[in-house]
């Protein structure tokens, strides 16, 4: 309604102006719009910076992904190097028991079978499992256990050959006898179950006399 009313107000001031009654200004000869009066331009909503998110984005999950990848990856590469870098070491050799017929070798007894260091050195003797530099008592009449000692490394075949022929006594490497001037020195003690364990018969440990009071004597 109120379109009507100006574009009918319009005609009638062009009319007026037509036949003289108003003089003509500068808004008689402007170019006619359908849409009259001033308005705004409105701007169409701009998507650059929705763009730039989108790739900022973008990127942050490429890098994040990689990283992961890397991370796993390398892990099973790393994985793999070390397995086919890192072989298993190598054991040593096991020595193989061997016996030196020529081996200076010393008998200790430690059991309480006086004598039967000398049997068990008649035995080596004879067997021709070393040379025997000569035997004695040990230090204690108490050793469990029996053993083969040796110094030198260069000596441990000879000490487990000799060990073997004594009923499989144990081994050990030891300085505690270097004195002797032996390579082997032999440890008798109460499991000996080699040769000559036939003849072993132990004293008996001493009983002390225990004195009984007889009920019936007076005091």
């Amino acid at each position: 309604m109120a379109r009507e009313q100006r574009e009918q107000s319009t005609r009638s001031r062009e009319r007026a102006v037509a036949n003289g009654a108003y003089p003509k200004d500068r808004f008689d000869g402007a170019h006619k719009y359908s849409r009259v009066g001033a308005h705004r331009l409105v701007a169409k909503p701009r998507r650059f910076l929705l763009y730039v998110l989108s790739a900022l984005l973008g990127i942050v999950l490429l890098t994040a992904g990689g990283i992961i990848a890397v991370q796993v990856i390398g892990a099973d590469v790393s994985s793999f190097v070390n397995e086919e870098a890192a072989p298993e070491a190598p054991q040593p050799a096991a020595v193989k028991p061997e016996l030196d017929p020529e081996a200076p070798v010393v008998v200790l007894n430690g059991t309480r079978m006086p004598g039967f260091g000398g049997i068990i050195d008649g035995i080596i003797t004879q067997n021709n499992w070393g040379k025997i530099l000569f035997s004695t008592e040990a230090a204690s009449d108490e050793v469990e256990i029996s053993a083969v000692f040796y110094v030198s490394v260069a000596d441990e075949a000879a000490a487990l050959g000799l060990a073997r022929e004594l009923g499989g006594v144990s081994v050990y490497q030891s300085y505690d006898y270097t004195d002797f001037g032996a390579k082997l020195v032999v440890l008798l003690g109460a499991d000996y179950a080699g040769p000559g364990s036939e003849q072993f018969a132990p004293l008996e440990a001493p009983v002390e006399d225990v004195a009984v009071e007889d009920e019936g004597a007076e005091g």
